[in-house]
């Protein structure tokens, strides 16, 4: 369609797997899902349901008639009884017990679980494919000598591969986060109008045990270990805010590894994937813009501000509940989950172990060396005190000779010639061949191949091990 609007989340940005979560054939279906489990535990606790309504019922799961269902929604105006009776249509011998004893709340609310849970389950899987291609690109570059920045300044020196493991790091803590997000979460189960399971109580003639039986079954059926131990019409909305927030860190991560690359490929030390006919400019034929990146920040932006809709949500509840909830919740909620995916989408693809980031080892080394001669200052200074010199004298003489280096880079344009201002100093007695052994930029890399080493054997490879890592991902958009 080009004459009304369609979210760039389907056109362009978002995987269809994620996508088909939140469609309507996801939702309706699982409507009916519950309606069956609800039917079936019915059945096995003595109410007057039959196999043979539960067969019919489950017969037409997924033959959903939507056009049946907009001419009864027009009519009703309630989406719900909508679909209870074009359902009933389906299933004529089954239609008077669809629904029984339940409020809306029972498949809207739960249908969002599981909505949410199956969503959950896919960020996990492309959140853990990334960090495991983050953790092989650090391994690759643990003893790659970088510049290391404090206030975008030049401090001291890093690898390449320890700045992947920062990158890493903060996603292994977005997976524990969803990992216990997921852990926690539990349906609503049958709870009725005001969570008092009134209905229930009513159906079963008191009985609380069936009542109590009868969620456990229906949470059974549809994959959970419980229900939520109290609540109003609905779950708290607080869920949705924990999820949209373990998405919001996720956002947060990827935004801080899509600034950075951004950076670098200014810097023209590493690059995002440019293909062989990509234009990255429509008048600037020579440029490489970092379009991929830039497109995680923006996702990333939105993502991070979308997760105070839920958070104003869950703050205005009143009492039992409240349907303002309800037209915010279906917009935030989803496009939480699509823009994460769509980003984890883009660094599936900017981390690919062949094809993904271009590391010029050339151009970071010349970059290394402009500013290694003021990170040496340190240890020429020790070494020349260790044959005879006065400590506070080579400090003040070092002071000096940084300064007119410093002019002439900034002020003349010139290459960066302290080393070559204390060799032709007497007071350091430095010779050519002790400077070149001090100014190899691995001696000022500390522990870095060891702690990618520790991080990738004490903290990544058990996740990547408990979730057997496949190589198979899905369809990336990029």
């Amino acid at each position: 369609m080009t004459d009304s609007y369609e979210s760039p989340f389907c056109t362009r940005y978002a995987s269809k797997e994620m996508q088909y979560i939140f469609s309507a054939d996801k939702k309706f279906t699982t409507w009916r899902r519950l309606w069956v489990a609800l039917a079936r535990a019915e059945m096995k606790l003595g109410l007057g349901v039959t196999a043979e309504q539960v067969a019919e019922l489950e017969a037409h799961i997924e033959d959903v008639d939507y056009a049946k269902a907009a001419e009864y929604e027009k009519k009703f105006r309630h989406d719900v009884m909508a679909h209870v009776h074009t359902y009933g249509e389906a299933c004529p011998n089954a239609s008077k017990i669809i629904h029984l004893g339940a409020t809306s709340c029972y498949v809207g609310d739960n249908t969002d679980v599981i909505i949410m849970r199956d969503a959950l389950s896919v960020v996990k899987r492309k959140l853990v494919k990334v960090i495991s291609q983050l953790a092989a690109f650090a391994d690759k570059y643990k003893s790659m000598p970088c510049l290391a920045y404090t206030h975008l300044q030049p401090a001291q020196l890093t690898t390449v591969g320890k700045r992947a493991t920062l990158w890493c790091n903060e996603l292994l803590m977005d997976l524990e986060a969803l990992d216990f997000e997921l852990s926690r979460l539990k349906l609503l189960g049958s709870k009725g109008t005001t969570g008092t399971q009134a209905s229930f109580m009513e159906l079963f003639h008191g009985d609380t045990d069936k009542v109590k039986e009868l969620e456990r079954l229906i949470a059974e059926e549809m994959g959970f270990e419980g229900v939520v131990p109290v609540s109003g019409q609905t779950y708290s909305r607080k869920v949705d805010y924990y999820i949209c927030s373990v998405l919001s860190g996720i956002a947060q991560s990827a935004m801080k590894f899509g600034n950075d690359i951004r950076l670098l490929q200014s810097f023209k030390e590493i690059e995002e994937p440019f293909e062989k006919n990509q234009i990255g400019s429509s008048a600037m034929a020579y440029k490489r813009n970092p379009m991929r990146s830039e497109r995680i920040c923006s996702l990333a932006r939105y993502v991070m501000c979308d997760v105070l809709n839920p958070a104003f949500t869950a703050g205005t509840q009143w009492f039992e509940r409240t349907l303002d909830d309800s037209a915010n919740k279906r917009i935030s909620v989803a496009e939480a989950f699509l823009g994460v995916d769509a980003i984890l989408n883009i660094m599936l693809n900017v981390t690919e172990p062949e094809n993904g980031l271009v590391v010029y080892d050339k151009m970071i080394r010349r970059r290394v060396m402009a500013e290694l001669p003021f990170m040496a200052t340190e240890n020429i200074m020790m070494d020349a005190v260790e044959a005879g010199g006065n400590r506070q004298e080579l400090h003040e003489r070092i002071r000096e000779l940084s300064m007119e280096a410093g002019a002439n880079v900034k002020q003349k344009g010139l290459d960066n010639n302290l080393a070559e201002l204390i060799l032709a100093d007497p007071m350091f007695g430095m010779t050519e061949e002790k400077m070149n052994a001090i100014m190899k930029p691995e001696n000022f890399i500390g522990r870095c191949p060891q702690q990618v080493d520790e991080f990738i054997a004490n903290c990544v490879k058990p996740v990547l091990d408990a979730n057997g890592v496949s190589d198979d991902v899905a369809e990336i958009n990029v």
